[in-house]
């Protein structure tokens, strides 16, 4: 498959010296070691088809910046290439670069420029930028009486006034209202289907299984994982619950891949979804009640113990979680040995499709508060319409009609 994007063994160093003098005579010639050298990237490699999407995660400072930099030829690295066929557009920070004494008007013909495009292509789309920002009087504004979320339309408006081959985006949209996050993920889907590839920083993780087909995970520079989105997704979860342990494990459970992670203080004993004649059920009708049993098992005396579920569609999304620290069931002072055994009843008001349950059980109110243990799809179901009237999307919300003829 021919590449939009390769990226070929990157690695970017800060070399720290006894005295900045010696840092300018290396450029020189001389031959100064720095007394620290951080490596930020190491090694990187990796490429990209054309309208592939992917996003890249990772904890703060594990390199995700600097290396949309880098791809962006904003950033020098010391070693390795980077091979792009085509135009890149990218927003790597807030307001990229306004200059804040400038108009947005007067902003968008700066950086338009330095993005290559002549005065008269920008005269040709200046219009759509300003209609598709909605900002108003304020396009003939200085920028510095811009919001956060004003720089951010103006930005993606410039960023997206022509369609690049390559679109990065680094966590910039989150800043934006809802409404503007809507109508720029439309752009995005849109360029997609025309061709264009999708670099993505973010740390919203829905968003990312909604539009990236794959993922990247960064730790200390490397890339330690790359792949499709929800199995990353699931391990980076993982990872960042068990900082102390290390304990991940991934596994093919009949064709899905299943994460599990956690010290192991608590396990999984069981888990089963039953109707209201408490049998075991694969198939769910849409509104049918049910019951989440599971079954936790204490190895090591616990202080306190939070047991709660998350329902994910097949794309990896999340459609509803809870646990027992928001209901008040939080259990304490349990001993090894202890077999505790929870029942959720709930209505299943969901779409038609596939699902899964992951399973949690930890300290406090969320996982990342000493996680016990956590299993991703530790059980998958099928919901179906066999007793409801046709409807689209992820929930059934059943309505009462009346309609009134005005005109007799």
């Amino acid at each position: 498959m021919s590449y939009v994007l390769k990226v070929s063994n990157i690695s970017k160093q800060y070399d720290e010296y006894s005295s900045e003098i010696k840092r300018v005579l290396r450029w020189f010639g001389f031959d100064f070691k720095p007394l620290i050298s951080h490596y930020i990237l190491k090694n990187i490699t990796f490429s990209l088809a054309q309208g592939e999407a992917i996003a890249i995660v990772g904890e703060n400072g594990a390199g995700k910046s600097t290396l949309l930099k880098i791809i962006a030829n904003t950033l020098k690295p010391n070693s390795g290439t980077v091979d792009i066929k085509g135009r890149v557009s990218a927003i790597l920070e807030l307001g990229m670069g306004f200059h804040p004494d400038m108009t947005g008007r007067e902003n968008v013909y700066h950086s338009a420029g330095l993005m290559g495009f002549s005065k008269k292509q920008i005269d040709d789309v200046i219009e759509h930028i300003e209609d598709f920002a909605e900002v108003g009087e304020y396009f003939d504004q200085p920028v510095r009486t811009y919001s956060s979320g004003m720089q951010v339309r103006v930005a993606f408006s410039v960023a997206t006034a022509y369609r690049p081959e390559v679109l990065i985006i680094d966590e910039a949209l989150s800043v934006g209202d809802i409404y503007f996050q809507h109508k720029s993920f439309a752009r995005i889907r849109e360029f997609q289907q025309l061709g264009t590839t999708l670099i993505l920083v973010s740390h919203d993780r829905n968003t990312i299984q909604a539009i990236c087909n794959r993922v990247l995970l960064l730790q200390d520079g490397y890339i330690i994982k790359d792949g499709e989105a929800e199995e990353v997704m699931d391990f980076y979860n993982a990872l960042i619950a068990d900082k102390e342990n290390q304990t991940i494990e991934q596994t093919n459970v009949n064709g899905e891949v299943q994460t599990i992670s956690g010290n192991k203080k608590a396990i999984l004993k069981s888990v089963k979804l039953l109707d209201m004649a408490q049998r075991p059920i694969q198939y769910v009708n849409i509104s049918d009640k049910v019951t989440l049993n599971v079954t936790i098992e204490v190895k090591q005396d616990i202080e306190q113990m939070v047991v709660g579920y998350l329902i994910k569609d097949k794309l990896g999304q999340d459609i509803f979680g809870t646990n027992t620290f928001y209901h008040d069931k939080v259990l304490y002072d349990l001993k090894a040995g202890d077999i505790i055994d929870y029942s959720f009843d709930f209505d299943m008001n969901i779409g038609v499709g596939s699902y899964s349950i992951s399973i949690a059980a930890h300290a406090l109110e969320h996982h990342i508060n000493e996680n016990y243990i956590w299993v991703d799809k530790a059980i998958v179901f099928q919901v179906v319409n066999s007793n409801k009237k046709e409807f689209v999307g992820l929930s059934w919300i059943e309505p009462e009609i009346k309609v009134k003829n005005e005109t007799r």
